[in-house]
């Protein structure tokens, strides 16, 4: 490793100092961060686009920022790098290459970011675990035979197998949370309007998504979250300013809180398993014995009601993307061209009328008003952030019998026939089975985070998730950092990020 060893023990920001200080070169740390991806990649496939080239170019020139010559991953999807194939899961989008870099791509390299490559996605984000039929399956660094979970898996199996010490994502339903669960990481989705979306117009899927980074340390999120945050021209809303940087909540004394906690469903029918169970009460004796007021209370949420409205949001948005990629690829749309669950939940989307759209966002944003209702009383709320630990590939994916299914009635080109045979209730269930916590955040637009506090007996991670009131990302910072210090995860490592 051009005589770096210490590669695999820091996080981006003490690479980032040992790097200001001249103790070790941007050429090694960048040397580092490739030797990791040649010897990993092949073996988890987390990265779909390699730019090593374009990496070792940008180094004389880096600007100074807080993460100047550290080794980054972008996901394949949203940001947007220059001249680099846009990607996005999907067969069309692999050679049309981007204009410009996304604003968010934009403010990483002020950062100082070396940009190595781009991150495995499922095919538009729409699903929560990696294994898009154009670029194949991310492995769990843990136990390769697992998913790394979605939509952001590439990245966070990136980061668990040492390649780099974090990476970006993007969460629409939990796509950041989810794979640093399954992944042993810290993985916090951003409140919403909080980090920027530009040029994509307003906020993507109609304010679901929020994009940040899974990082292996609390205060590495932190430090990005300063970097990167704060609107950008033509956005359509901003949160507020926070009252002093994010990376000075990390560490600071959070005080005595009130924290809600529950396993039951948050968002559709389901239930946790005993292992994300024996998490979240793990997670409560922590908490308590750090000088929480702990309370089991569950927001009185119709968690059925707001998981349909949330499928017809992404149904219609699945939809809108579709006509935009075959856009983008100067084609028509065609089913041919998409993978059968992408298409169809594509169909639905356009057989909803618009009172249908409308109704789903008032019960969406109904939602949002009960959280604040519910904030009023307790300063956070924990959760489990799966329904269970990582499950193996292929597990989630539809059936042979529902693939035929879907390619039968796409053909008829409507999503009117899924609704006569009654099936939209099954899909939505099945959809949801494993996400009973992580969505109802990106519905209600508050920042949320997993936290790697237990491994279960067979050696998996198993995260838990912790949400506050909109725009208090400084309190889930403080209370993040403070769990971090009382149970450190940092050494907790797969042995495949020992390599090479």
């Amino acid at each position: 490793m051009s005589g770096f060893g210490g590669y695999q023990q820091c996080d981006a920001t003490a690479l980032a100092a040992r790097i200001r200080s001249g103790e070790v070169s941007r050429e090694d740390v960048l040397q580092a961060s490739l030797a990791q991806l040649d010897a990993v990649n092949p073996r988890i496939n987390a990265v779909v686009h390699d730019m090593r080239g374009q990496a070792a170019a940008s180094l004389p020139g880096l600007p100074d920022g807080p993460f100047t010559g550290v080794p980054f991953i972008v996901k394949a999807l949203l940001s947007d790098c220059a001249g680099e194939p846009i990607g996005a899961g999907t067969r069309l989008l692999q050679t049309v290459r981007a204009a410009a870099d996304s604003e968010l791509v934009t403010r990483y390299r002020k950062a100082g970011l070396v940009i190595v490559g781009r991150s495995n996605t499922p095919e538009l984000g729409l699903t929560s675990y990696t294994e898009p039929a154009v670029s194949g399956a991310t492995c769990n660094p843990w136990q390769p035979g697992l998913t790394a979970g979605g939509s952001s898996g590439g990245s966070a199996a990136a980061v668990a197998a040492g390649i780099v010490p974090m990476a970006g994502g993007g969460d629409g339903g939990g796509s950041i949370r989810i794979p640093a669960a399954f992944c042993g990481l810290f993985g916090l989705k951003p409140s919403r309007a909080r980090v920027p979306s530009g040029p994509w117009p307003g906020i993507p899927w109609h304010g679901l998504v929020q994009e940040h980074v899974i990082t292996r340390s609390v205060r590495d999120s932190a430090a990005m979250l300063d970097a990167v945050h704060g609107v950008d021209a033509g956005a359509p809303c901003a949160a507020h300013s926070p009252v002093r940087p994010f990376l000075a909540e990390v560490g600071a004394p959070p005080g005595r809180l009130r924290i809600a906690y529950t396993a039951r469903a948050l968002f559709g029918k389901g239930r946790a398993d005993a292992d994300s169970v024996a998490a979240l009460e793990d997670a409560v004796a922590l908490l308590g014995s750090l000088g929480h007021e702990l309370v089991e209370a569950t927001p009185a949420l119709d968690a059925e009601a707001v998981a349909r409205a949330f499928f017809v949001m992404v149904a219609a948005e699945a939809r809108a993307d579709i006509e935009w990629v075959a856009k983008t690829a100067g084609v028509r749309a065609r089913m041919a061209d998409f993978e059968p669950p992408t298409w169809v939940l594509g169909l639905l989307g356009q057989s909803f009328g618009a009172d249908r759209l409308a109704d789903a966002c008032r019960v969406l944003d109904g939602a949002a008003r009960e959280m604040g209702r519910f904030h009023a009383g307790f300063d956070l709320l924990l959760t489990p952030t799966m329904a269970a630990p990582p499950h193996p590939h292929g597990a989630l994916q539809p059936t042979p019998a529902e693939h035929l299914l879907m390619r039968v009635l796409g053909r008829l080109g409507s999503g009117h026939v899924f609704r006569a045979l009654g099936v939209v209730d099954e899909i939505v269930d099945k959809a949801f089975a494993a996400l009973p916590y992580t969505p109802l955040f990106n519905a209600t637009g508050q920042p949320a985070a997993s936290l790697p506090l237990y491994w279960n007996a067979a050696g998996l991670p198993v995260g838990v998730q912790l949400a506050a009131a909109y725009g208090r990302e400084d309190l889930l910072f403080r209370v993040a950092s403070q769990l971090e210090a009382a149970r450190p995860w940092f050494a907790c490592r797969p042995a495949l990020a020992s390599a090479p």
